[in-house]
């Protein structure tokens, strides 16, 4: 008798033994097939995600092909894809995107900086009342510093401007790194320059960033229909927040004449104010930003598209995370 009680101990202290060893074993297989099953889940989520993010690409491309190349204003459908793109839920059961489509040609031609190995007097001349702007907190020593070592980045030769930098400063640095002595390929290029800071090359709640104000494509012109304000404000020294934002008013009217780039003479204010030859009324480069999600999954895309013949958009550069 005692033998029996002995074995039904044994038998469950052994069961229990097991079941110490498989509970912990099945939660844990469990576990990871409900991680597999939402992997997979967010992986699909995320395809999904992401060609809904390019149909929103080849909405703001259909909008710029249609568009009447003579002349680019803030006033016409691309300039407004943000809006019509909030219709996107309606084509999606699950999805959407929200598309913004920018000018570059109404920003800075960074490029333009240099010719040959000197200043380009009257690019220099905006993009130091550019940075000089209160919107960038820089001091005017770091505004004549940063536009130098900018000039150096760009030209040919290895002769420092001023204060300005080459070889034989980013070379010393902990990390080094050639100076590039020729035009900036991506916009990207800037954070390299010394003096462009993350903070000031991204901008923050409270500071401008450089980056929405300069671009490295185009053909040296900058749009005065699309410029973004702080660009306006940089085009002449007699130019102020007061006349920008009329100019901005002006334009954004749908009723006015924006076909001649001295439309500018009518604005209350800039009566003797000339402003520089490089002005046109034409774009040529433009960058689309969309984020398309679907579910809880957000996926971008970001292209730049340039207008060719016939109208025709030809895509220069493409990325998407």
């Amino acid at each position: 008798m005692s033998a029996v009680r002995n074995s039904r101990g044994v038998a469950i202290v052994l069961v229990l033994l097991v079941l110490g060893v498989m509970i912990p074993l099945t939660l844990d297989l469990n576990r990871t097939s409900r991680a597999q099953v939402y992997e997979a889940a967010n992986l699909a989520d995320g395809i999904r995600a992401l060609y809904v993010s390019k149909s929103g690409y080849f909405l703001g491309k259909a909008l710029l092909e249609e568009d009447d190349a003579s002349v680019d204003t803030l006033n016409e459908s691309w300039a407004r894809a943000e809006v019509l793109s909030a219709q996107s839920a309606v084509l999606f059961s699950e999805g959407r995107f929200l598309l913004k489509i920018e000018d570059e040609s109404g920003k800075i031609p960074i490029n333009g900086l240099v010719e040959g190995n000197e200043y380009n007097a009257e690019i220099r001349g905006i993009l130091t009342r550019l940075l000089s702007l209160p919107g960038f907190q820089l001091q005017e020593r770091e505004v004549r510093d940063l536009v130098d070592a900018l000039k150096d980045w760009i030209d040919g030769d290895d002769e420092p401007t001023g204060f300005g930098a080459e070889n034989s400063y980013y070379r010393a640095l902990e990390s080094p790194y050639s100076c590039k002595n020729g035009p900036l390929g991506r916009i990207e290029e800037l954070r390299l320059v010394r003096g462009v800071t993350r903070e000031l090359f991204e901008g923050t709640a409270e500071r401008l960033g450089l980056r929405d104000y300069v671009t490295v494509y185009g053909e040296g012109n900058i749009n005065i229909n699309t410029a973004p304000v702080p660009v306006l404000m940089a085009l002449s020294e007699s130019m102020d927040e007061e006349r920008a934002a009329a100019l901005d008013a002006y334009r954004k009217d749908s009723g006015h004449d924006l076909s001649k780039v001295r439309w500018y003479d009518k604005v209350t204010g800039m009566t003797g104010i000339t402003l520089p030859s490089m002005l046109t009324v034409q774009s040529s480069v433009f960058r689309l930003r969309c984020v398309g999600s679907f579910r809880d999954v957000r996926k971008r895309t970001e292209a730049i598209l340039q207008r060719g013949e016939a109208d025709v958009m030809r895509l220069l550069a493409w990325r998407e995370t």
